[in-house]
């Protein structure tokens, strides 16, 4: 910048005198020689005298080291920074680096996985049955005192069939049909033991029917207006076999007969009776008709119904007039017989649906049999006494035996970690059958479910031979204390 502005002013002449002062003003006084230094801020002329700058030391410059490549590995990298070389890459030190980066981590993880596991809800204990799961009767099966004519089935309830004798095609069954009748009365208007249940009014068609015994029919006096009670419709149904109040009760139930008709044969298809139509609620119509093994099927349906039971189970009633009403099946109580059911006309003979008890091996067991199309006069007798047979021989063949001696080992507690705690009977098990017959064994937990820890002797459950009323059950015990699955097994478990 002094340069330039030198270059800008005009050098004066050396011979030329100076310049006059403007306006005739005074010359300005003739400078010296001496030197007069520049404002601070003004650089020096070419011609000024320079100060010795060779002399002054040069600022210090910091060195700065190239940065090195970007690809490089770490390990390079901090070796370039702190001017280190790396050491030269091999297997056992890349393999020791491994070693030193994942060592932590995995630990870490190891840690978490093991509390993890060790937090985990513990699975529910289960029972395992060890010993035999069946048991079959040593010989072949009896042959018992079936009808010569007709057709018949006896089963014992919860433990299997005899079978079925005769041809089992469809044939009428009078007044056996108002068996269903009353167990679809039970379903829709369930009562307990001792109950009157609904109040079911009278009308004047029920009144008018009731003179149908005149003409050959079981009836049981009603008068319109008045009103009674389920239970004592159950007693005139299944005991008097009254024809007018088991139609009274389907058109109260239903609506209408036709109505109740086709609930009583959309049951008969729930319960696999596949031989088996009905078209009246009383069974007085030839066209209402099923087979043995069917009316078998009804029977254990309708015996869970504890009222039922009491009902069919009365040799006689009193209605509420104080008229006493003799049950048909005059077997009850005879033979151990408990009910359940006659039916006679001309057309279908005599039929019988029947249910009946034996004591064996200190067990009550339930049989149920029915015989149809007894044709032999008088048809109600003959009935009755192959009835007779048919339970006397089955109580007969039926044995007991002990299968499962007290304290023998029966199960096993699973903890579900591999842990296992035998289980044994507390009392002899005893299995009732018949010879060529096959029973089954069941292992379930009580009322309260397996505890995970208990000590030895506690129950924890029940072995059962058989189903149903007649069923054998003792209860199992804990062979040695139940304790919690270890911490190993806890750590180590998969699902």
């Amino acid at each position: 910048a002094t340069t330039a502005l030198r270059a800008a002013r005009p050098e004066p002449s050396p011979s030329a005198p100076p310049p006059a002062p403007p306006n005739g003003g005074e010359r300005a006084p003739e400078r010296t020689s001496r030197f007069v230094p520049l404002p601070s801020d003004a650089a020096p002329g070419p011609s000024s005298p320079t100060p010795a700058t060779e002399d002054v030391p040069e600022p210090e410059r910091t060195r700065q080291q190239p940065l090195p490549p970007t690809g490089e590995r770490p390990l390079e990298l901090l070796a370039a920074l702190t001017n280190k070389p790396a050491p030269p890459p091999t297997p056992l030190r890349a393999l020791v680096r491994r070693v030193k980066i994942w060592t932590p981590l995995v630990a870490l993880l190891a840690v978490v996985l093991v509390a993890a596991q060790l937090l985990r809800p513990l699975p529910e204990p289960t029972l395992e049955l060890t010993a035999a799961g069946s048991y079959a009767f040593d010989g072949a099966t009896p042959e018992l005192a079936w009808p010569e004519a007709g057709q018949a089935a006896v089963d014992v309830q919860g433990i299997g069939s005899f079978g079925t004798h005769g041809e089992q095609k469809p044939v009428p069954i009078a007044s056996v049909a108002k068996t269903m009748t009353a167990y679809l009365l039970l379903k829709a208007h369930p009562m307990e033991p001792g109950e009157d249940g609904a109040s079911i009014p009278v009308d004047a068609k029920a009144e008018k029917e009731a003179g149908y015994s005149e003409q050959g029919e079981s009836t049981v006096r009603v008068a319109d207006g008045e009103t009674i009670t389920q239970r004592e419709a159950l007693d005139a149904i299944m005991i008097a076999s009254a024809n007018n109040v088991a139609r009274l009760v389907a058109r109260w139930d239903a609506g209408s007969e036709a109505a109740f008709v086709e609930r009583m044969n959309a049951a008969a298809e729930e319960l696999g009776m596949t031989n088996t139509t009905y078209t009246d609620p009383s069974g007085l119509r030839d066209d209402t008709v099923s087979t043995a093994e069917d009316q078998v099927k009804l029977g254990r349906a309708v015996m869970e119904f504890e009222v039922f039971r009491d009902i069919v189970d009365k040799p006689a009633y009193t209605d509420r007039n104080g008229k006493e009403h003799d049950n048909w099946n005059r077997l009850v109580p005879l033979y151990g017989t408990v009910g359940i059911k006659t039916g006679t006309t001309t057309a279908a003979g005599g039929n019988l649906l029947f249910a009946a008890t034996a004591d064996v091996g200190g067990t009550r067991q339930l049989i149920i049999g029915a015989v149809l199309g007894q044709h032999q006069p008088p048809i109600i007798d003959s009935v009755l006494a192959a009835g007779k047979d048919l339970i006397q021989s089955t109580q007969k063949v039926l044995t007991a035996r002990t299968i499962v001696e007290k304290g023998a080992v029966v199960g096993v507690v699973d903890d579900g970690l591999g842990g296992r705690t035998n289980l044994v009977a507390t009392d002899d098990v005893v299995a009732v059958g018949w010879p060529g017959q096959s029973v089954e064994l069941k292992l379930a937990a009580g009322e309260d479910p397996v505890p995970g820890e208990a000590d030895a002797g506690t129950e924890v459950g029940r072995l059962t031979v058989g189903e149903g009323p007649g069923r054998v059950s003792v209860p199992v015990a804990l062979a040695e204390p139940l304790g919690e699955p270890g911490a190993a097994a806890k750590i180590t478990r998969v699902l």
